[in-house]
């Protein structure tokens, strides 16, 4: 995955904040050039492909910040408590611990989710498959472990959903203390 020039990773994250606030759909140009301060012209000098590129450029941002976040905590040293409490700790810091929507579900919601969903998909399962390999390394059966890293992705995801409706970031925060001993039973 090519990184991004330094010109366009300057918007990442206003990008990120939009299209996690509204989706794909709910992004308009206007809202797009508002947020970064670039006229329509600018805008497909620094992304060619229009909104696609920005959403491209902002899920190759996502995919490094994963792998530099949740799953190096994941690959780190420590029992499995630790290091799934490391990932935890981490993904409730960049959702604000609570506060803040999942891009990636914001994706999937939209008319754009064929064609992100792949590589949606491959982010997906690679934290999966993190989260199950530190669950069989503890001795958990293999099969046992990648439902239980199912298990972890719904629980972080339904979490954020449930506290943003009720305006409540407490739920996600009681969710994300719980996941990881949850996690190792």
């Amino acid at each position: 995955m090519a990184k991004p020039t330094a010109a366009k990773q300057t918007y990442v994250p206003p990008l990120l904040d939009l299209f996690r606030q509204y989706g794909y759909d709910g992004v308009s140009l206007s809202k797009i050039s508002q947020a970064t301060g670039l006229g329509k012209a600018s805008l497909y000098h620094h992304f060619p492909g229009g909104k696609d590129d920005m959403v491209t450029t902002v899920l190759d941002a996502l995919d490094r910040w994963l792998q530099e976040t949740a799953l190096e905590a994941l690959e780190s040293e420590g029992d499995a408590l630790a290091r799934l409490t490391r990932m935890g700790d981490r993904i409730g810091a960049a959702y604000s611990h609570g506060h803040r929507p999942c891009m990636l579900a914001s994706l999937m919601l939209g008319s754009a989710r064929d064609d992100f969903q792949p590589q949606v998909e491959g982010m997906v399962r690679r934290w999966m498959g993190a989260i199950a390999a530190v669950l069989t390394q503890a001795g958990m059966p293999a099969s046992l472990a990648q439902e239980r890293s199912e298990e972890a992705l719904v629980a972080i995801q339904g979490a954020l959903i449930v506290a943003r409706s009720l305006n409540d970031a407490a739920v996600f925060e009681r969710t994300m203390q719980r996941l990881p001993q949850q996690l190792c039973r």
